[in-house]
């Protein structure tokens, strides 16, 4: 009718149907989220450990929390842009802004990680580090989620 926008129309903007067509059926966002991390944290868990075993020196810890976190970036990137907000863009020059924006983000919330591990690991000590890796990797999620949703993939 005129003077009806779009909207009321029933009718969705292309890109909003290119991502409602991409959507799963199955898991919840919540659930493919905390999946995704999981996995992702099991990465950086490993790799942590697997740095720790090969250098044990001066700085060991910041040398294991940066292979672990660089090792996890990639893999966190590619399931969420394809599976949490179904990106659905191409071309190099869009995945270098998002993926470039999205670890500039990454940063941030990186800083709540190694945090919340330097002060287990300075509380505590030993594998206690591994507790606080984990508690500060899924603050540094769920913060990260919401940043990502709003200023990487466009309020998906």
């Amino acid at each position: 009718m005129p003077g009806e926008s779009v909207a009321g129309a029933g009718i969705a903007p292309a890109g909003a149907a290119a991502r409602a067509d991409a959507r799963p059926a199955g898991l919840s966002l919540a659930l493919r989220y905390a999946l995704f991390a999981a996995i992702c944290t099991v990465i950086n868990l490993l790799v942590q450990m697997a740095a720790h075993a090969v250098y044990d020196g001066p700085f060991s810890l910041v040398a294991a929390m940066t292979a672990g976190t660089l090792a996890g970036i990639v893999p966190k990137y590619l399931l969420d842009k394809r599976w949490i907000f179904f990106d659905q863009s191409g071309g190099l020059d869009t995945h270098a802004r998002k993926f470039t924006l999205y670890t500039l983000l990454s940063v941030v919330t990186t800083l709540l990680f190694w945090a919340t591990e330097f002060l287990f690991d300075w509380l505590a000590g030993g594998n206690w580090r591994y507790l606080g890796a984990v508690l500060g990797l899924a603050l540094g999620y769920w913060v990260k989620y919401h940043l990502d949703r709003k200023l990487v993939f466009d309020g998906a």
